[in-house]
């Protein structure tokens, strides 16, 4: 028996968890095979094909490892005879991982290592496949620093020496085919780090599922497709998310928009509440904070570590898929917010994956980052590059998302974000900005055009960076849109200033003008804004009592939804709840009992059906001569005015804010048109909660010029009040 065991070294190294080739120890070798199987009381090797006994094998090593000489080649199985726990024996056949070849196809490393595998997601992690008629899961994780690769999980009573992997040499990547692992089982890997010490167990950073946090396991997906019934949608949906569309975002963090009822959070219970209710105030879209699996639930999703799996807080992927197809068949559009600027620190996710600064940085001076205690993913290496957008795109193309809001661009754009003068890294010119995230992000924009049409990429920049929305090929980052956070800080710290001071401040809500077609932006009132002591929206408006209060957010969010730029509104907002978000408590649903609250509520149901309605408030959105300004200069009264247009032969509407408690009577200002201009809309409307001061629905605009424009009307202005007024057809 001596002459078919390895040499006593190999046999050592392999029972202490240290070899790093166990296919050259493992299975058929000429006459011998071998098989390590520390629970077995006795070990035949059988033919798969009849069945009959090729040969015994002996408990040649006190652990577990068992070898022996056999008859003839081919496909075989191994015939264990275990202890059953109740004083007998159980008889269990299992085909053999060690004598399977090679799985993970060579175009697929070859890809993955120049960092161009659009479809990662299929081929590392774990995948249910059949292999020779046998059924089994292929697992591969990349890992090229390591020493020594096991699979541990609940099929193998997590022991790390009964499932090393295969080192899939130069690439860096470890694969093992094993059979009878399916879907549902838990996994881990089991690493042993350059220096020679075993790692704590890694979550499979491809994992399409994990168990539900505090656990940490990942989990096999059965690999079938959903059944979509979307496809009209997806042919369709360029249309629905172009310049020229009407864009309103319903931003929510999905497990607290739910009413805290007493029932288990769920993709199939938040689309039964949330989509007759986005179909109701007529958003054309919902953005969910990151649903990626995350390991702190007060991260908000925002330090992810499942780039590929859906957080099973709300249940499997298949059921977030159905979410997307019943949203898609009601007609709203999902957008995901997606974190490529930075990771977690958690023991078993990415950080020093294989023992070396492997997804991060090694020098903290790029590799960490300071405000957030994370990671910062080197996007300069090829394979980690190649990992994020392959992220990117399996939320496209598996979920068929239909399109990412890049969290934390500013960050990425600028290796000196938030650091202090000699803590970070220049670039290889000297400078600040970070060429390999700048090509990242270029890189991601083309292959989202290239496999996703009609997705669309919108950028949380904060900065002046220019071209975010420009395309990669001219120079640009590639987005489609970008939040204006400019926009929002100048108009919040108007709205939030007292309307007796707001002529000492009336550049600030006219500045976004100077820019504001110069990229293609989305205007965002976010989570960002309602949290860390910001108060809530109608928490940040000023006023003697709470009508002005009221009337104050009316006014606003009557002159953001006719301002140029998309809309983007986070959930509570619409409702003028009081608290600040809390992630734990939820929303104040039972506000709406409330007649103010309630008129909020409406007031945003018909801002976006108008929005929606008339092209004049999107159809030029992005371009200059969608827009001209009527009345500009009156800070004394606080009043503004503006023209919206639409293209030729659509009507134009005309805007005025008056951002003070007092009625403007006999207001006089330019149109483009004499004739009957309707009141489409009014916030100081009985309707909304207001106080009904208006013009009885219409005014009559007479052939004398003003401001620039061939008519003029007079009218008067309601107080704390946005009106919205279109020439009758």
């Amino acid at each position: 028996m001596a002459e078919h065991l390895p040499h006593p070294g190999a046999v050592d190294s392999f029972v202490r968890a240290r070899h790093g080739d166990p296919f050259s120890l493992l299975g058929q070798h000429g006459d011998a095979v071998r098989a390590f199987l520390p629970d077995a009381l006795a070990v035949e090797v059988v033919d798969a094909t009849n069945g009959l006994s090729r040969g015994t094998l002996d408990r040649v090593h006190a652990d577990g490892l068992w070898s022996g000489t056999v008859i003839g080649s081919g496909p075989y199985r191994l015939r264990q005879t275990l202890a059953n726990g109740a004083g007998g024996e159980t008889v269990i056949e299992t085909a053999d991982a060690y004598a399977f070849p090679p799985l993970f196809g060579d175009l697929d490393l070859y890809l993955l290592a120049a960092g161009r595998h659009h479809d990662l997601g299929d081929v590392l992690g774990a995948h249910p496949r059949v292999v020779d008629g046998v059924a089994g899961t292929l697992f591969a994780v990349w890992a090229p620093n390591a020493q020594r690769v096991s699979v541990v999980g609940s099929f193998n009573n997590w022991d790390g020496r009964r499932h090393p992997m295969r080192a899939r040499i130069p690439y860096g990547v470890w694969e093992l085919f094993i059979p009878g692992v399916s879907a549902g089982a838990l996994y881990k890997f089991e690493l042993v780090g350059p220096d020679g010490n075993v790692l704590p167990w890694r979550a499979d950073p491809v994992a399409w599922q994990a168990e539900k946090p505090p656990q940490t396991a990942s989990v096999v997906v059965d690999s079938e497709p959903f059944a979509w019934t979307d496809q009209a949608w997806m042919e369709n949906r360029a249309a629905r998310q172009a310049p020229n569309a009407p864009i309103s975002v319903y931003e929510l963090h999905a497990m607290s928009w739910l009413p805290h009822d007493g029932q288990e959070p769920s993709w199939s219970l938040l689309g039964d509440r949330l989509i007759p209710y986005i179909q109701a105030l007529g958003f054309t879209h919902i953005e969910l904070m990151p649903i990626m699996e995350h390991p702190f639930g007060g991260s908000w999703g925002y330090q992810v570590l499942g780039q590929f799996a859906p957080t099973s807080r709300m249940g499997e992927p298949k059921e977030f898929a159905r979410f997307v197809n019943r949203c898609h068949a009601a007609g709203i559009a999902i957008l995901l917010d997606w974190v490529p600027a930075h990771f977690p620190t958690d023991s078993h996710g990415l950080a020093h994956f294989d023992g070396t600064a492997l997804y991060e940085h090694g020098n903290p001076f790029e590799g960490y980052h300071q405000d957030w205690n994370t990671f910062i993913y080197n996007l300069g290496r090829n394979e980690v590059r190649g990992f994020m957008i392959a992220s990117g795109l399996f939320w496209l193309k598996r979920f068929h998302i239909d399109g990412l809001r890049v969290d934390a661009v500013a960050s990425m754009l600028y290796r000196d974000y938030s650091r202090k003068h000699g803590e970070w890294v220049p670039n290889i010119y000297g400078g600040r900005e970070n060429l390999e995230s700048i090509a990242f992000l270029q890189d991601l924009s083309r292959a989202v055009k290239e496999t996703s049409p009609g997705a669309i990429l919108v950028a949380e920049e904060s900065t002046s960076f220019p071209g975010v929305t420009r395309s990669a090929d001219e120079g640009g980052l590639g987005f489609d849109y970008k939040w204006n956070m400019g926009w929002m800080h100048d108009t919040l710290h108007y709205i939030e200033t007292d309307s007796a001071y707001r002529k000492w401040h009336h550049g600030e809500i006219a500045f976004g003008l100077v820019y504001a077609f110069s990229e293609r932006f989305v205007l965002p009132i976010s989570h960002d804004e309602v949290v860390y002591g910001k108060g809530s929206m109608i928490g940040k408006m000023p006023g003697s009592d709470d009508w002005q209060r009221f009337a104050n957010l009316r006014a606003y969010y009557g002159f953001m939804w006719t301002h140029p730029g998309k809309k983007l509104l986070f959930m509570g907002s619409e409702i003028a709840q009081w608290r600040e978000w809390n992630h734990d408590t939820g929303l104040d649903w039972h506000l709406l009992e409330n007649p103010a609250h309630k008129g909020i509520q409406t007031l945003i149901g018909d801002l976006n059906a108008i929005y929606r309605a008339e092209p004049a408030l999107h159809g030029r959105d992005c371009r200059e001569d969608g827009f001209r300004w009527v009345v500009l200069h009156d800070a004394e009264q606080s009043v503004y005015a503006w023209l919206r247009f639409g293209e030729w032969g659509q009507r134009p509407l005309l805007v005025l804010c008056n951002f003070t408690p007092v009625v403007r009577h006999l207001y006089r200002v330019g149109v483009s048109q004499p004739g009957i201009w309707e009141e489409v809309l009014n916030t100081d409307s009985e309707r909304y909660g207001g106080s009904n001061v208006g013009n009885q629905g219409r005014v009559e605009a007479i052939a004398e010029p003003l401001h620039d424009q061939p008519a003029s009307l007079t009218l008067t202005l309601p107080p704390l009040a946005t009106l919205v007024l279109a020439p009758r057809a």
